[in-house]
């Protein structure tokens, strides 16, 4: 009796996952918790997308892969823009890691693109507390300027949209980037 009990319990909610669509993974949080812990953004964003829309007021289309790494403690981005420069290479690519802080409640993301060369300095790290389906990235340097990109999940049509503005050094923000990414 006692195995079936516990059977039941470790099936069913097998079987209920795959059935959803959700698979094995969606066990990795208690069923009624699970969407208030922060990582849940993470896997929402894991898969293959298409970006459109506009960048530095040129419209654009980029191929993301998104997935987790090293124990799944790293989401790693991989964003490569369809437009080429005249050396026929992406004209934009990007290689982006996300981290859960547990400490300090918050995300950490390095983002590392062909626009320039980071040093690894704090700077080139942003910062982000989740707020709901929001994640708002703040990437502050030591005059004060600094980028703010917000992800944001949209759960209606599951997909994602990243808001990136450019701060001035007294914080005022101008658009930068308007996209939204949805699965291929």
């Amino acid at each position: 009796m006692a195995l079936q009990v516990l059977r039941n319990f470790v099936v069913i909610p097998i079987v209920l996952g795959f059935a959803s669509g959700l698979g094995v993974p969606s066990l990795a949080f208690a069923q009624d918790s699970k969407e208030a812990h922060p990582e849940f953004l993470m896997e929402r964003m894991t898969g293959k997308w298409v970006m459109r829309g506009t960048m530095a007021n040129e419209q654009v289309t980029h191929d993301v892969h998104v997935d987790r790494i090293l124990n799944r403690q790293y989401t790693r981005i991989h964003e490569v823009s369809r437009e080429r420069d005249s050396s026929g290479n992406p004209a934009y690519e990007a290689w982006i890691h996300i981290a859960w802080d547990r400490a300090n409640k918050e995300f950490v993301v390095m983002w590392l693109d062909n626009t320039a060369v980071t040093n690894f300095s704090p700077d080139g790290v942003g910062h982000g507390k989740p707020k709901g389906d929001q994640i708002p990235f703040v990437w502050k340097l030591a005059d004060g300027s600094g980028i703010h990109n917000s992800f944001t999940y949209e759960r209606a049509s599951n997909s994602w949209s990243w808001k990136i503005d450019n701060l001035d050094k007294s914080g005022k923000s101008s658009p930068f980037g308007r996209v939204t990414l949805k699965r291929k």
